[in-house]
């Protein structure tokens, strides 16, 4: 029986796994693919402290490195299910049951993706799902931002600041946002609200360079379609946890609830990065996370001799 079993290889995870291991628990990380965290599709991160500027791959392998260094174990497979025996925890995987004393669940969270004709292929080459991330590459362009909710109109608030013109595109005629955030937005000069609309294809650039260059618009009142000229596109419509498979307290959108110590409302099992109930997706936050959480483990099992 493990000390610790971490459940996702990324930031969170990592980080958990070289606090525990220094704490001296016996523990393994489960990673599903060797190319592990979000943050690994990211061509370029500008906002990690200590790192003016390095690839999400580049970053992803110190983090593995430096795990590795330190007698961090890990194995690839699948997580099929988690659940209590008693005192002990216990993972289901494709690969056959593993036992431990606690659980550290950082799966992460993906963001639902629009589903349009070059939205992948343009994946870090204009499209993005992070303004906080991605925004500073496109001071002075023009951007289109999808989405109606608090995190559509947030982020095209922060793009204003550096992009010369933000178009908000929404498919239904009114937004979701806190009026607050739709009245800031409003009174914002380069800030355009395109409502009624549909994104129908991301287009670009396919020869040497790739890079987004249009998308291609629907007006749902009149079926009509247009082309509308644009360096980045930001998608924000929904994020969705990978939470499906361990059975604790969750928002209503999935994410897991924990308190100021990552505990799950199952006794023994800690949750940490984007997966769980945060204010913010970002890399300092589900590093933050995995310290607190492993911490917390550690204490837990220390009660338990």
């Amino acid at each position: 029986m493990y000390d610790l079993i971490i459940i996702g290889g990324g930031p969170a995870g990592l980080a958990a796994g070289i606090y525990a291991v220094r704490f001296g628990l016996d523990t393994l990380v489960l990673e599903k693919s060797e190319i592990s965290g979000q943050i690994s599709m990211s061509d370029i991160v500008e906002n990690y402290p200590g790192f003016p500027s390095i690839s999400g791959l580049e970053l992803m392998e110190k983090y593995r490195t430096h795990a590795q260094e330190v007698g961090v174990k890990t194995k690839i497979t699948e997580v099929l299910s988690v659940r209590t025996e008693g005192a002990k925890k216990i993972v289901s995987t494709d690969s056959g049951d593993l036992e431990a004393k606690t659980l550290i669940i950082a799966t992460g969270a993906n963001p639902k993706h629009l589903g349009v004709p070059g939205e992948k292929e343009f994946i870090s080459k204009g499209v993005s799902y992070c303004a906080i991330c991605d925004g500073p590459f496109f001071k002075n362009k023009t951007v289109v931002v999808v989405g109606g909710g608090n995190s559509a109109v947030t982020d095209a608030l922060l793009l204003s600041k550096v992009a010369q013109n933000v178009y908000l595109i929404h498919r239904r005629d009114r937004l979701k946002a806190a009026k607050v955030l739709q009245d800031r937005a409003l009174a914002t000069p380069n800030i355009e609200f395109i409502l009624n609309t549909l994104v129908q294809e991301i287009a670009g650039s396919r020869e040497g360079v790739k890079k987004v260059e249009k998308v291609i618009l629907q007006d749902l009142n009149s079926k009509e379609s247009r082309e509308l000229s644009t360096n980045g596109v930001f998608i924000y419509v929904g994020i969705q946890p990978n939470t499906e498979f361990v059975n604790v307290e969750k928002n209503n959108e999935g994410f897991i609830i924990t308190n100021r110590w990552m505990e799950t409302s199952e006794k023994g099992i800690y949750a940490a990065g984007d997966c769980r109930d945060t204010p913010i997706w970002q890399l300092v936050a589900a590093v933050r996370d995995g310290a607190i959480a492993a911490t917390a483990a550690n204490e837990y099992i220390e009660s338990l001799k």
